[in-house]
Formats: C-alpha cells, sequence, structure tokens
C-alpha cells in the first residue's frame, strides 16, 4: 500500500512519539533519535547516515537546518560550508570565500547563505571530524548535501520500508544570526513543513531550537510539536531546569532536550547518579528527550571512559542504559546500533 506525504505526516503515531503530552509520564517503549543519522558510521547527514539510522531501529532521523540565499533549509551542522563539503576545492566557488563572526567568533570560509539551493546542491559532503570518525573520511565527495524536503522524503520511504513510524527532529539555530540577513529560518521551516504536510501535534515531527523565543515564533506559525534543546552551559540553563522555569517552558513547547549532564550527574562518585530533571519535567507536563549520546571517551563521564585517547571508545552503551533507565523519553544519539540494544535490554528487564 502506497502513502503520500500528507499521511504520512499525518497518520497515526506509533507508541514512542507520544503526541499528548500528559501520556509522557507513561511508561512505554522511549524514542531513539538518530544525530545526523548513523553519524559514527557514516558522514553525517548524508542519505547513507540516515538510511542506516533507520536500519539500526531508530523512531526520528535529527538533522540540523540552515539557510540558503533565497532561504531553503538545507541539513549542515553549521552555516560553514567547507567543513563538511568540498566547496573549498571548487573553483567556481573561490570568490564566496568570506570572513564573518559567528558566535563571538571570527570564522573563514564559504557559507551557506551565499549560495543558492542549485549551487549547494551540487557539493558533495565530507567527514567533518576525521579525528573522531577516521572510517567515514573514505566516503568524502561521494553523497551531496540534503535539503529539508529531501530528509522528509527519507523518512517516508523509510516508513513504507520498515512499517515503522519514522520520524524528523528538525533544528533551527542561530536564528537571531539569520533574522539580521534577512532569512526567517522559522517561518521557513513551518512553511516547508505545511508543504509537506506536517500540519498538526500528531505528525511525526519535532520542531528543536535552543531558543525559547524561535519555539514561540515558530508556535504561532505550526501546530507541530516543539522541543526546547538545554545545554548545560547554555544561557539561563539554570533556571530553565528549575519548576519555574519548567513551567514556563510548557507554555512554548511539549519537550525539552536536555545536555546528558544534567540528567546523569557525570561528578558523583558512582554512576549512574541520575537528577531529579526528568521527573520534575514530566510533573510539569513535558517530555524528555537527552542530547547527544556519543562514544568518544571525551563526551562521557569520566567512570565510563576507557583509557586516555579522547576519541577513543568508551562504555556508551552503560550510559545509554543508565538514561533509558532514567524514564525518560528518548535519546538523540550518533549511535543508534547501540542505543537500540541499550533500550531493548532495559525494556526487558521492565516486563521482568
Amino acid at each position: 500500500m502506497g502513502f503520500n506525504r500528507r499521511q504520512l505526516g499525518l497518520g497515526a503515531v506509533a507508541a514512542t512519539l507520544m503526541a499528548a503530552a500528559p501520556a509522557f509520564a507513561q511508561a512505554r517503549r522511549p524514542a531513539i533519535i538518530a544525530e545526523g543519522g548513523a553519524a559514527a558510521d557514516r558522514i553525517v547527514d548524508t542519505r547513507s547516515a540516515l538510511e542506516l539510522a533507520i536500519k539500526q531501529d531508530c523512531d526520528f532521523l535529527q538533522v540540523t537546518l540552515v539557510p540558503t540565499k533565497e532561504g531553503s533549509l538545507v541539513a549542515r551542522r553549521g552555516p560553514e560550508l567547507s567543513a563538511t563539503t568540498d566547496v573549498a576545492t571548487r573553483p567556481e566557488f573561490a570568490s564566496r570565500r568570506a570572513t564573518k563572526t559567528i558566535a563571538g567568533q571570527s570564522v573563514d570560509g564559504w557559507f551557506a547563505e551565499d549560495f543558492t539551493l542549485a549551487e549547494i546542491a551540487t557539493l558533495l559532503a565530507r567527514e567533518p571530524d576525521p579525528a573522531a570518525h577516521p572510517q567515514s573520511v573514505r566516503l568524502n565527495g561521494k553523497e551531496p548535501v540534503l535539503s529539508l524536503p529531501d530528509v522528509l522524503q527519507i523518512a517516508r520511504d523509510g516508513c513504507v520500508r520498515t512499517g515503522r513510524t519514522i520520524g524528523v527532529c528538525a533544528r533551527v539555530v542561530m536564528v537571531q544570526r539569520y533574522a539580521d540577513l534577512g532569512l526567517d529560518v522559522v517561518r521557513r521551516l513551518a512553511d516547508e513543513l505545511n508543504t509537506e504536510g506536517y500540519v498538526a501535534p500528531a505528525a511525526a515531527i519535532w520542531a528543536q531550537a535552543f531558543e525559547p523565543d524561535a519555539l514561540r515564533a515558530f508556535g504561532r506559525l505550526s501546530r507541530v510539536r516543539r522541543m526546547l534543546l538545554i545545554d548545560t552551559a547554555g544561557p539561563g540553563a539554570a533556571r530553565m531546569t528549575t519548576a519555574d522555569g519548567l513551567g514556563d517552558i510548557r507554555g512554548f513547547a511539549e519537550a525539552i532536550g536536555p545536555q546528558q549532564d544534567l540528567l546523569i550527574d557525570p561528578t558523583a562518585a558512582t554512576f549512574p547518579a541520575p537528577t531529579t530533571l526528568a521527573l520534575d519535567a514530566h510533573n510539569a507536563g513535558l517530555g524528555v528527550f537527552s542530547h547527544t549520546v556519543r562514544a568518544q571517551n571525551a563526551t562521557l563521564p569520566p567512570a565510563l571512559r576507557r583509557g586516555s585517547n579522547p576519541n577513543g571508545r568508551g562504555d556508551v552503551g552503560k550510559l545509554l542504559t543508565a538514561l533509558f533507565s532514567d524514564g525518560i523519553d528518548g535519546v538523540a544519539t550518533d549511535q543508534p546500533a547501540d542505543a537500540a540494544r541499550a533500550r531493548n535490554q532495559v525494556m526487558r528487564s521492565m516486563r521482568r
């Protein structure tokens, strides 16, 4: 049976998607959000990374979106393109090189907002972190940059292949920077999702942002669910994770995506040492989706590091098991296969 984009955007959502806020606190299979796809095994944000993540039993594909010159949204970790594509080797784009200020830092390179969608579609992806993912360097120059409609279609195709609901977490970043350039990424996200048929809270989609005002603005344009991402050292994080802060968030979002250190205390003498954030957020009517679990020692709590190499693989499975055991609603990770194993282990233990 075939499905059109509106059916898949508005169709019945699997148990992991939890459309109604009160249901977040109920026991159910937590979701796996594939950050950039299976980005530990393939180049982040490429078709092969997203398709592999679906095979590895993820529930959502997560992409970070940046705008092109005309405002179209493409899947890139950030606006500068030379770290993630072959643009620096393309003589026809040599004159586009520029120096700009990004988050208070001077950055030299090529920027997505200076290219049309058609031009970016000719660029080929590169592994942005070869020290952490040396196995992916061999894949440089083999896959094009994806647009948001491309990503949504990959998810829909995954639904048809697997018989599961595969959603998308669409993250916008640096919203004010782009507004200053005349690019309204929040409105563009709402417009593109509406065009693709994702228009209701039950749709298999999350709009993500670190900026509360971005989610407030998105809520005036779309009924799609919203997730506020919270970094440990981010502005306002301390207040956001209090009872009052969570109550405020519930006014403009249906879930939070806190950094893992806000859920499992990395400084505790014993591991794991869960904080009360998951329970507090559930009590406020919010879903909780940890971000972003990676296997590298540098990203793990000290108790889970193995060896002295910061890029070496630590005991990521133990962290994933601890997070799922904490009763959260999902985990974002570039290791969906490890997450699926940990989830299955925790679900089996809960049924005993």
